[in-house]
């Protein structure tokens, strides 16, 4: 393989990989609390729609990123509120507003299809980015790209080694003991929930003002949902959830590859490849896994009405 061809695989999978890293561990932190949230694709599309048009009226990208963050936020509380104050089917509500969320992206974003935006700006970290083959790839991206491997490793820590990282996986194991013990249950499951809407509405920032950029309806071409495979088929680990995110990235741009070659294989094969290949991949990950660290956190998808 040409070397170049190589490394524009490996930086087209790193940047790929990126929007499905923001969307699994804020969706790991929400289940990790103990509510499912499925509407992860609604909020990463009005994410998208919120920050191209934040970008393209103001100028700056970091004004459409935060936009990003709010919306998915606020999407996510909505989820919340039914889920925990109003002890609404977590499966139900998280469908109703993916939905919803979907259809009024494509509303609001109606207007915007086909503008042009400037797009985040690569970063060249000195030095390294002249490492041959592997320094363009990895040294040469843009923030968000480090953003999520940082909250990756940041959060795996979080998780094992914080005091409020135990009170979050408490919650989610056995929210009934932890509201005995005088932890504020109902607080750390909206916390948790009202993070995960932000990432997804990052990552859906992600896919309009870095990875394309351009708004499209339905841009995000299911990755809500690959994003929340990610996490079960991950154990609940975020270093797994890398590498789960990394492998779809880089079957995607195998993918475009043969096609571009011409190899006679299906298109609609070709396109559902690495969907196909991340599931399979990731389902023996997990089967070769420690029961331990698999396991589903108990209170998952369960309500539980507790005193705010």
């Amino acid at each position: 393989m040409n070397i170049d061809i190589f490394t524009n695989i490996l930086s087209d999978t790193i940047r790929a990989a990126t929007p499905l890293i923001f969307a699994a561990t804020g969706e790991l932190v929400a289940e990790k609390s103990g509510v499912l949230n499925l509407g992860v694709e609604g909020m990463m599309l009005m994410g998208a729609a919120s920050g191209f048009m934040v970008t393209v009226n103001t100028g700056s990208v970091y004004y459409g990123l935060i936009a990003a963050v709010i919306v998915g936020g606020a999407i996510a509380l909505i989820h919340a509120v039914l889920t925990i104050t109003f002890n609404a089917n977590q499966i139900a509500a998280g469908l109703a507003l993916g939905i919803f969320a979907s259809g009024l992206s494509a509303f609001l974003g109606a207007d915007y299809v086909g503008k042009p935006v400037t797009p985040l700006q690569a970063l060249n970290i000195p030095f390294l980015h002249e490492i041959p083959v592997v320094g363009k790839a990895i040294f040469q991206q843009d923030i968000l790209v480090y953003l999520a491997v940082f909250l990756v490793f940041y959060l795996h820590w979080f998780l094992g080694n914080t005091r409020t990282g135990l009170v979050l996986r408490s919650v989610g194991e056995s929210p009934q003991v932890s509201h005995a013990l005088g932890l504020p249950v109902g607080k750390v499951r909206y916390l948790a929930v009202i993070w995960g809407g932000a990432m997804a509405g990052l990552a859906g920032a992600d896919f309009s003002l870095a990875y394309t950029p351009l708004w499209a309806e339905g841009m995000t071409a299911g990755s809500g949902w690959i994003a929340i495979a990610l996490v079960v088929f991950s154990g609940w680990r975020s270093p797994k959830i890398l590498l789960g995110a990394y492998l779809f990235g880089a079957v995607s741009k195998i993918q475009l590859l043969l096609q571009g070659l011409g190899v006679n294989i299906s298109p609609y094969l070709l396109s559902a490849l690495p969907y196909l290949t991340t599931i399979v991949a990731l389902v023996l990950i997990s089967r070769h896994s420690d029961r331990q660290h698999t396991i589903a956190p108990l209170s998952l998808g369960k309500p539980y009405l507790a005193n705010h």
